[in-house]
């Protein structure tokens, strides 16, 4: 067995970015928080998620997140990820509603529509809603 249990994302500020993933995914809850540190720098820490996967935040960050769409940041980096949905008109509502739009409107195929948008430290989250549960239609390239 393999699957994601959770990303881990260094972020400004813990509330900030709470309020947008909780727009996106009301369900999910604070699953436990803290103060520590690592390599000697003091940060509080939060894990946002169900009881399967998460998102690991915590706040230490001192620069933005590389950015997709400019040419002048070409090193690795995270560029997005992305988060199935069952319902996405619904969350693209909650984000708008909490004051967030849409980085990249995505498209809309037959079996598969996405959208794209930037939390307020500037990670692209991709949210995909398939429909259709056969790999061969969600899985199209080309």
């Amino acid at each position: 067995m393999l699957r994601l249990e959770h990303v881990n994302l260094a972020v400004s500020d813990i509330g900030n970015s709470l309020r947008f993933y909780q727009a996106a995914m009301p369900h999910w809850q604070v699953r436990g928080e803290g103060v520590g540190g690592w390599s000697g720098t003091p940060r509080r820490w939060l894990h946002f998620g169900d009881e399967y996967t998460y998102l690991a935040l915590h706040d230490d960050a001192e620069e933005s997140a590389r950015q997709r769409n400019r040419a002048a940041q070409s090193g690795a980096g995270l560029v997005h990820f992305g988060l199935e949905v069952s319902h996405l008109a619904a969350v693209i509502q909650r984000l708008e509603q909490a004051g967030f739009t849409p980085s990249d409107l995505g498209s809309q195929e037959s079996h598969r529509r996405n959208i794209y948008f930037r939390d307020p430290d500037g990670f692209e989250v991709e949210f995909v809603e398939y429909q259709s549960d056969a790999p061969a239609e969600r899985n199209m390239y080309g």
